[in-house]
């Protein structure tokens, strides 16, 4: 008798661990799918869409500015008008032309803050996406647009024009502009003009504390050779790097090349 109940015993140990390994392996499977979903979610989902509301946010604004509508008031948000902004000339000084576009508010009622304003065209990326004030996630760059660093200067005004957008993820619209190189263009249309930049170089990283590559004069604070020592009319693409991180910044910079009356 006490053979059976020592081999019962046994058995009972053998089936505790068979339930135990087997509810082990369900969790895991289970956790494994969600991780899985997860991923898909942010991915797929995310940039599906992020992608699909910037592209109706465009459509709109095309819309808005063929039917000769007001610019949505982001105007006003930004403390400047677009039709403020002088068109720059080759005579044109940087300071004549900052003083001449000034950011007066006078007769403009207040905007709601992360409102879409401009659209951003890269050619070469085969890109379209709205621009709009600030760059906080859930309010901009979730949405698949480009913000606008609050401070910096606007399209056409001398100084830096300065933006931000995500590599991966939410519309991902900045995922290859590593891919830039000197001579290609990027445009940026408003209500009343198209300004069109030309890439002029690229710092491949540096700090996402480096607040130096959105200055007026856009410069690094880390790595002081890179960047610019005299005024004049810059554009300033900022992400994350490398991709599925945002422990670095990767700067690309453009110049001002030419400015025309939109339609």
């Amino acid at each position: 008798m006490r053979v059976r109940v020592l081999e019962h015993a046994v058995r009972r140990r053998r089936a505790r661990r068979r339930r135990v390994l087997w509810t082990g392996g369900e969790v895991l499977v289970t956790v494994g799918v969600v991780l899985m979903l997860l991923v898909v979610h942010q991915l797929w989902w995310t940039n599906r869409e992020a992608r699909e509301g910037a592209r109706r946010k465009v459509e709109a604004l095309e819309r808005e500015w063929g039917q000769g509508g007001g610019d949505g008031g982001a105007a006003a948000a930004r403390g400047d008008s677009d039709t403020a902004v002088p068109p720059p000339s080759p005579q044109s000084s940087p300071a004549r032309s900052s003083r001449s576009g000034g950011t007066s508010n006078t007769g403009r009622s207040q905007a709601t803050w992360s409102q879409a304003y401009a659209i951003l065209t890269v050619p070469r990326l085969h890109l379209r996406v709205p621009v709009a004030e600030g760059v906080g996630k859930r309010s901009v760059l979730n949405k698949g647009y480009v913000g606008h660093y609050p401070g910096s200067q606007q399209p056409g005004q001398a100084g830096n024009f300065a933006l931000a957008g995500h590599r991966n993820t939410h519309g991902e619209p900045f995922r290859y502009i590593n891919r830039l190189a000197p001579k290609d263009t990027i445009e940026v249309e408003t209500r009343s003009a198209v300004y069109t930049y030309a890439v002029d170089r690229t710092l491949r990283q540096t700090s996402a504390r480096d607040a130096g590559v959105i200055r007026p004069v856009p410069r690094s604070s880390v790595h002081p050779n890179s960047g610019y020592g005299q005024p004049g009319y810059y554009i300033t693409l900022t992400t994350c790097t490398p991709e599925y991180t945002s422990r670095y910044r990767l700067v690309v910079w453009g110049k001002l090349v030419s400015m025309r009356p939109r339609g």
